[in-house]
């Protein structure tokens, strides 16, 4: 039996062109967009694109992720090894492909690979950046230019480090600073410095930071996010209180709805820190319902209320060992 004929989609009118790629898993993009220049130039002209996201990873592992609707994901690796190329399926809830290249130069690869997927797939902006600071440590700075000069900017971007010993202040900063984040950033690095001097995403939706011990006062007032989870903190007693005066008189953080910090006990709470603030203790049977975490909607017993000048309510209560702030 004669093999099948290659089907000929270069020959085909552009529309129809079009109407194949709607149809095509990234992977299969991807894989035709490599093959000459002027398939490139193709996959460049169709116009669906921004249905995909895109997400890069730099690890031990630098990856860069093509998600697409009904589970459709195309995963690219690079590791340094000796120069191979690995292909692979997914599991059967992904309808998934992998590539995994070895490279010895894996971080010039990545960038190079990355500028050929955000041409293809028309992506100024990423949708995840994932970056372990302490691994290519010797290049982050190039790879942070390489991401402020080629993309605008990032929807949800994580931090982290390998080894906590690991001293990633500098470039931590370097990337606040040069990188928009628009959504979400989620901080895990451990900070040494108290006088850090990386600037917040101003308008974020969240701010997650792990390891918070260098965040002070002043650190605080420079937040600008509609949720703020801080793990661990050095702000003092004296000091939250400022910040709540400074919130009741709407001098700082107006987009702020949700706020995660530590206290032992919401009646030491009230007697340290609300001493000379109004405050209402409302009754436990008193059940509310309040946003928490991740916009997750509670029933609430009672809890602590204080007011803003423009009347909006922020109720404390615990949960999860945390002190919740919940505006309302």
């Amino acid at each position: 039996m004669d093999s099948p004929k290659p089907f000929p989609i270069l020959r085909l009118p552009f529309l129809a062109i079009e109407d194949v790629f709607k149809a095509m898993h990234p992977y299969e993009i991807f894989i035709f967009s490599v093959i000459s220049k002027r398939t490139k130039r193709i996959s460049k002209q169709m116009s669906f694109y921004p249905r995909y996201a895109i997400c890069l990873c730099i690890d031990e592992t630098l990856g860069i992720e093509i998600h697409g609707t009904n589970n459709v994901k195309l995963c690219l690796y690079l590791r340094t090894m000796e120069e191979n190329t690995v292909e692979g399926e997914g599991s059967s809830y992904y309808n998934l492909r992998r590539i995994l290249k070895y490279s010895t130069d894996p971080v010039e690869e990545w960038k190079l690979l990355c500028k050929h997927v955000l041409e293809i797939f028309k992506k100024q902006s990423i949708d995840n950046l994932s970056m372990t600071m302490d691994v290519f440590v010797d290049q982050n700075v190039s790879i942070i230019d390489f991401l402020k000069t080629n993309v605008q900017s990032v929807d949800i971007c994580n931090l982290d480090q390998s080894e906590e010993k690991n001293d990633v202040d500098e470039h931590a900063a370097y990337l606040l600073n040069n990188l928009k984040v628009n959504n979400e950033l989620n901080f895990l690095l451990r900070i040494k410095n108290v006088n850090f001097n990386g600037k917040f995403p101003k308008n974020q939706k969240e701010l997650y930071i792990e390891n918070g011990d260098w965040i002070g006062y002043e650190k605080l007032l420079e937040i600008d996010s509609v949720q703020v989870i801080l793990v661990t903190n050095r702000i003092s007693n004296k000091d939250w209180n400022l910040f709540f005066k400074k919130w009741i008189a709407m001098e700082t953080q107006l987009n702020l709805e949700l706020m995660y910090f530590e206290i032992k006990s919401l009646e030491e709470f009230r007697s340290l820190v609300l001493h000379d603030i109004p405050h209402e203790v409302v009754d436990g049977g008193v059940k509310r319902v309040l946003k928490t975490y991740r916009d997750v909607t509670r029933e609430i017993s009672g809890g602590v209320d204080i007011k803003r000048i423009d009347g909006k309510t922020a109720t404390f209560f615990l949960l999860y060992d945390y002190c919740s702030m919940s505006v309302h």
